[in-house]
């Protein structure tokens, strides 16, 4: 992994975890040999953090299809608000992890982030349907 504080802070309390475990932990730095094997390695790492930005992005498609379905069927009741208040919590933490990793910035993060803010947006009209449906808390 790229040598940044958040992940030598990682390595380091997963060390600790070990240690404490009663294991042994070996710590390496490395360095790629040339631009093109640092090249190499931004390109492979930005490459795994694309295909998490696609399934992520995808998440936010089946979240959308998810309150639309309760839209259309007039499903407004504060026990669906709650589930889908969860579902979103559970994406905005998956996208924090994400980004915490995307160290190169994937072509994906910026649309992803935009996604995001719109499933916000999609579940703060629902919350105010279910309210005035008299399905609020």
């Amino acid at each position: 992994m790229p040598s940044r504080e958040d992940f030598l802070e990682a390595v380091s309390r997963a060390s600790a975890l070990v240690e404490r475990a009663g294991g042994e932990v070996v710590v390496l730095d490395a360095e790629p040999r040339g631009e093109d094997m640092r090249a190499r390695l931004e390109r492979l790492f930005t490459a795994d953090r694309q295909d998490e930005w696609g399934e992520f992005l995808a998440d936010c498609a089946k979240f959308d299809r998810e309150i639309e379905k309760e839209v259309r069927t007039g499903k407004f009741t504060a026990a669906e608000l709650d589930e889908e208040e969860q579902n979103l919590e559970r994406m905005q933490r998956w996208f924090r992890e994400i980004r915490s990793r995307d160290v190169f910035v994937a072509p994906s993060q910026s649309e992803a982030e935009q996604r995001l803010k719109e499933c916000v947006e999609l579940l703060e009209d629902y919350a105010e349907r279910v309210f005035e449906h008299g399905g609020g808390r």
